[in-house]
């Protein structure tokens, strides 16, 4: 009987093996290593910069031109950073899902 419990055990090994053996090849062909790592990161804090600093201009323009009791720059920055988190947010979720999909699909 232990002839058959040690080929099961290799058979599990083996899948094991292999499983492995294709994450590390779709890791070289992704090449999703550092440098993917710093563009995810930089095109989070663009994300968030872009409509902050496109709110702060607008409501510098605005406090010129259309001054109120309130301050047309602070509400356009915080909207901007709002609105930036959110497209942020939303882009992360994606990557993570399309990821996730990835190594299910490699690991089946």
């Amino acid at each position: 009987m232990e002839p058959e419990t040690t080929s099961n055990d290799e058979n599990t090994f083996s899948e094991e093996v292999a499983k492995k053996e294709k994450r590390k090849l779709r890791a070289l062909k992704e090449k999703n290593g550092v440098w993917f790592g710093l563009g995810m990161m930089g095109m989070v804090g663009w994300s968030v910069a872009v409509p902050a600093l496109l709110g702060a201009a607008l409501g510098i323009w605005l406090d010129k031109s259309y001054p109120q009791s309130f301050s047309w720059t602070l509400t356009l920055l915080t909207t901007g950073i709002i609105a930036g988190s959110i497209i942020a947010w939303s882009w992360i979720l994606k990557e993570d899902k399309e990821v996730h999909k990835n190594n299910e699909e490699n690991d089946e």
